[in-house]
């Protein structure tokens, strides 16, 4: 199994709806997403898939969340913007928007701080 990764960045602000204490409140993060794409085989290039390719899906995605306060932008309207919420978004998007035969997302984790980070990759147990 190959598995590419790329790195991604956006800013945004949120608050966690429920919580108790200082999450409660509005505050922003600088969020750095790594994306995960995997294929059993190559294609005729010798490459999972061309990582420009990657990048510019990926971008397409954060850009949509990018300079928002999230709280107000679907799917985090009615559910919290917690990085683990905010990592299974990014990964649903780019799981439909990856057409290539044969590759698949194989994680989305997101960093909300040099020391905190979740991942998300689709599958059970």
């Amino acid at each position: 199994m190959y598995e590419l990764t790329i790195i991604a960045n956006f800013s945004s602000a949120h608050c966690i709806r429920g919580y108790e204490g200082a999450c409660e409140n509005l505050h922003g993060h600088n969020w750095k997403v790594e994306v995960s794409v995997r294929a059993r085989g190559l294609d005729r290039l010798g490459m999972v898939m061309d990582f420009k390719a990657i990048k510019a899906r990926t971008r397409e995605v954060v850009d949509r969340l990018d300079h928002r306060y999230l709280n107000e932008v679907p799917p985090f309207d009615s559910v919290n913007a917690t990085a683990e919420n905010i990592a299974r978004h990014i990964f649903d998007e780019l799981s439909s928007s990856i057409a290539e035969s044969g590759v698949s997302v194989a994680r989305v984790k997101v960093w909300e701080s040099d020391t905190a980070a979740a991942a998300y990759s689709g599958e059970e147990g």
